[in-house]
């Protein structure tokens, strides 16, 4: 019989007006059509001339992978126009879409749902009923993304996955401000669906799948075993915009006593030295960082044969780095406290934090689906070797929670600078009180550690 061990300190979180949502590419992702969805159709469309030179068809060396690229823009405030839908055509052909580039007269009936939009990306479904054009996803690049994300990076990690270990979806071709990828015929799951116990342990099964992914392979073999764990990189990289934004006129002397950048540095600093002293798990694995509802399909269809668990599907790896295995748990177990359709989606309900139950459901399936070649198969293990491994993996998550706080809460404040610049009374995504309370949540858990 197990007995409860420390886990996060949620029970008193404040409820800031908190919205990461659909900004970290989580629910404008690959989601269900619903009524939400907006729809428009072109049919007879003229045929014109490409938007492009021919020269513009190029690949930029090795630095997107091979990927057919093209210098080209489309403007997402117009997706539901004629011309919107022509260059879109032309993109298409001149990237060499399968089944999409024929230049037969007239072109493809586009029909063009918009699935979602945000500051992140805006993404629309793209079909052709009257032809057997397949499906595609297209997703535009929000103007501010690219100061958290590397696209290149991001790109090359999606290819790599794709094409070496069938995760993810497969990308056609880029453009300058967006790209052409893989549709799956899927649903996203919602907030309620991961508390199911059954999709929770196949999200257990595919996160340990992705954890296998070799690191080496997706960060370069140059690196080998001097791989940056992606968490302290981020926190390193994000402090100095972070204390740009918090140095605007229009961040109240409050608000920046409140989240004081150099009282967090210090704090962080001696967290990261615990870590290492108390030599808690930091072995690098290959994650996604952002395991959330959003991000997360169930195929509607799995082929004859396949695992039970291989109907979850995983996407937008934007913020996919290697980190400790514990850090992409620890995020996924902070993920069931959100719920961004509900009502209130700014707010995280703390009571939803799942149960030790609960988080051993996940746990069990995550480590009977680890790959690792220098320790036995979970199964394999007696009863109490199993009971070992799982509360060695708990205590760990539990040890890597506080850094998940800590990367959001300086990114929230990143992400702010466009609503605070302008002045946004009431943003659409309040991602200061966002950075508020993952700031409180960080010290409020290493204080539950101790720290």
């Amino acid at each position: 019989m197990s007995t409860e061990i420390a886990v996060p300190d949620v029970a008193n979180s404040v409820n800031i007006g908190l919205h990461r949502s659909m900004s970290m590419s989580s629910i404008s992702s690959i989601a269900s059509i619903t009524s939400q969805t907006s729809l428009h159709s072109f049919g007879g469309l003229p045929r014109t001339p490409p938007s492009f030179r021919s020269d513009d068809f190029a690949v930029h060396g090795g630095l997107l992978e091979g990927i057919p690229h093209i210098r080209a823009k489309l403007d997402p405030r117009h997706y539901n126009s004629s011309a919107f839908a022509q260059q879109l055509l032309d993109i298409l052909r001149v990237l060499r879409v399968p089944s999409w580039s024929q230049t037969t007269t007239p072109f493809p009936i586009p029909y063009i749902r918009k699935v979602s939009g945000c500051l992140t990306n805006a993404v629309f479904f793209v079909s052709s009923p009257l032809t057997s054009s397949r499906t595609l996803l297209l997703r535009l690049y929000g103007p501010s993304s690219g100061s958290l994300i590397s696209r290149p990076r991001e790109l090359h990690v999606l290819h790599v996955l794709s094409s070496r270990y069938k995760l993810g979806p497969r990308i056609y071709g880029t453009f300058t401000n967006g790209r052409i990828e893989e549709y799956f015929d899927s649903v996203t799951l919602t907030y309620s669906d991961i508390r199911n116990p059954g999709i929770s342990g196949y999200i257990g099964a595919r996160m340990a799948e992705l954890h296998s992914v070799d690191v080496a392979t997706i960060e370069g073999q140059s690196h080998g075993s001097s791989v940056e764990i992606g968490v302290r990189k981020n926190v390193q990289s994000w402090l100095p915009p972070a204390r740009d934004v918090l140095a605007l006129p229009a961040i109240t002397p409050a608000i920046r006593k409140e989240l004081n950048l150099s009282k967090f540095q210090t704090k962080w600093e001696s967290y990261m030295k615990w870590l290492k002293d108390t030599q808690v798990d930091a072995r690098p694995v290959f994650c996604h960082n952002d395991a959330q509802y959003g991000n997360l399909l169930r195929l509607n269809k799995v082929q004859e044969g396949t695992p039970d668990h291989h109907q979850i599907i995983v996407v937008d790896f934007e913020y996919a780095s290697p980190n400790p295995a514990a850090f992409d748990i620890a995020n996924h177990f902070h993920e069931w406290t959100a719920n961004y359709h509900g009502s209130t989606p700014h707010v995280l309900d703390a009571s939803r934090y799942p149960s030790l139950a609960e988080r051993r459901t996940f746990l069990t399936a995550y480590l009977e689906n680890r790959a690792t070649p220098d320790t036995p198969a979970f199964l394999d293990l007696s009863p109490a070797a199993r009971e070992r491994e799982l509360v060695a993996l708990e205590k760990t998550v539990r040890a890597w929670s506080p850094s998940s706080h800590a990367m959001w809460a300086v990114w929230g404040l990143v992400q702010a600078r466009e609503d605070v610049q302008a002045c946004v009374v009431q943003p659409e995504f309040d991602y200061v009180n966002y950075a508020r309370c993952r700031m409180a949540s960080f010290y409020r858990e290493l204080a539950a550690l101790g720290l």
